[in-house]
């Protein structure tokens, strides 16, 4: 039988986007529920708007949706995930979802969704989406769609045994996602250890011990300030380090000291993409880093790509190993996120919303500069970038005042190895963890797969 044959209505919601929605749920307001609704756990309304009764009157006059309807993401990133009302309370829908009304005395409302989940009810629902950018299941495609229709009884049966078989396998997940959060609870641990001093002996404490002197934190930001006067290029007169704002620091171990990002690297703005720029001299295509490639503690390059520039803009903006690079922003949560680049690629460039910073001396290690900005430095961008409703920014000027603290050299070389082989054994950890959870997604769609195969 079609779908069509065991519903009394399929429809969508309103073709139109109402202007008005609210994020408060005030008196006389409806939730209006969306794709991003539609989760594969089903009606998940975390992040959902509201709608003013008589915009909601109009769309609800199209699609009513009751408890124990069916909804089926039509359209977008979400398409064919497959969700049960059940909100007792009227809500209004978007096109992007369809509305399966069942009649409920010949077929089950869950075994229509294991079903259209299962990977055969997938492929009858999937397999000839239109649409390219944005794929989407026509409702004549959905109205069309066979389903294997047994007696209501054996359905139940059927549905009892998915969701034994589920139970099980979710107690497994959910214990795999509590280790998956324990271990980023870990990793931050680590990190937050390594910024305070905690993972290894000082090295005020082994010198004292030991009846030697060492090379202080202090005695290196002397040196790096020194290479950074004998270095300057930039314009004009030499100008001294943005001045540490000690009012909001912790105290560090002996033979440690603070500074800002200024004082120790030169910091840089990457190239500004724009189709309509103009160059006289000749252009070439160079890689170049996006907010996107640029991950809180490691560099993405999944997807790199290009722009085309002069050869003078991309000697002047080339990456090096050991820069530290600093997301502008976007979302909040990328607001200084960043990693050292490493020299993945044999050339590349960055763009204007990730900021470079190259140190004067090599004795000053990155990746602790960088693991100080991900950890202790998330508070310092939130509190010092601009915010909108939904993005956040931070300035060059800004960034450069950034404190950052520093070890002795040789302490340096100790702390950088306990953290790596510690976060080693996450890594290795969290890839467990990861393909686990991969095979438990397989053995769901294996457990669906013989459900409707009769093997279950």
């Amino acid at each position: 039988m079609s779908l069509s044959d065991v519903c009394t209505k399929i429809s969508d919601g309103t073709h139109h986007s109402p202007t008005v929605q609210h994020t408060d749920p005030a008196p006389g307001r409806y939730r209006y529920v969306t794709s991003k609704n539609i989760r594969p756990w089903g009606l998940d309304l975390g992040d959902i708007t509201y709608l003013d009764e008589a915009v909601h009157r109009e769309i609800f006059s199209r699609c009513n949706p009751e408890l124990g309807d069916v909804l089926l993401t039509k359209d977008g990133a979400n398409t064919g995930n497959v969700a049960i009302n059940t909100l007792e309370e009227e809500f209004s829908l978007l096109s992007s979802v369809a509305l399966l009304k069942l009649k409920r005395d010949i077929i089950d409302s869950r075994f229509v969704r294991y079903y259209l989940e299962s990977p055969v009810g997938s492929k009858r629902l999937l397999g000839d989406m239109t649409g390219t950018a944005i794929r989407r299941i026509i409702l004549r495609k959905i109205k069309e769609t066979e389903i294997p229709v047994a007696p209501i009884d054996d359905q139940r049966r059927i549905v009892a045994e998915i969701e034994k078989q589920f139970t099980r396998l979710e107690a497994g997940v959910a214990a795999l996602r509590r280790a998956q959060a324990n271990l980023k609870r870990y990793r931050a641990a680590v990190l937050k250890a390594a910024c305070e001093g905690r993972h290894v002996p000082t090295e005020a404490e082994l010198a004292r011990a030991e009846g030697r002197p060492f090379e202080s934190g202090q005695q290196l930001l002397a040196r790096i300030l020194t290479e950074r006067r004998k270095n300057w290029q930039g314009r004009g007169k030499y100008k001294e380090p943005v001045e540490l704002d000690n009012l909001k620091l912790f105290p560090l171990p002996a033979g440690w000291t603070w500074t800002t990002l200024d004082a120790l690297a030169e910091i840089k703005g990457g190239i500004t993409k724009d189709q309509n720029r103009k160059h006289t001299a000749p252009t070439r295509s160079v890689p170049y880093l996006r907010v996107a490639n640029v991950q809180r503690g490691y560099i993405d390059l999944t997807e790199v790509k290009e722009i085309i520039t002069t050869e003078d803009e991309i000697n002047e903006l080339a990456l090096k190993p050991g820069d530290i690079l600093f997301n502008e922003g976007g979302d909040r949560d990328k607001l200084g996120r960043g990693w050292v680049w490493s020299g993945q690629l044999p050339e590349c460039i960055h763009q204007n919303h990730v900021f470079r910073a190259r140190l004067h001396v090599a004795d000053l290690n990155p990746k602790l500069v960088s693991w100080y900005a991900n950890t202790f430095g998330q508070k310092f961008f939130f509190d010092e970038g601009k915010h909108t409703t939904n993005l956040a920014s931070i300035s060059m000027s800004k960034l450069k005042s950034l404190p950052v603290p520093i070890p002795p050299p040789s302490e340096q070389v100790r702390i950088v190895a306990e953290v790596e082989r510690r976060l080693s054994v996450v890594d290795e950890l969290e890839a467990v963890v990861t393909t686990n959870l991969q095979r438990a997604t397989r053995l769901r769609q294996s457990i669906l797969q013989k459900a409707f195969t009769g093997e279950l």
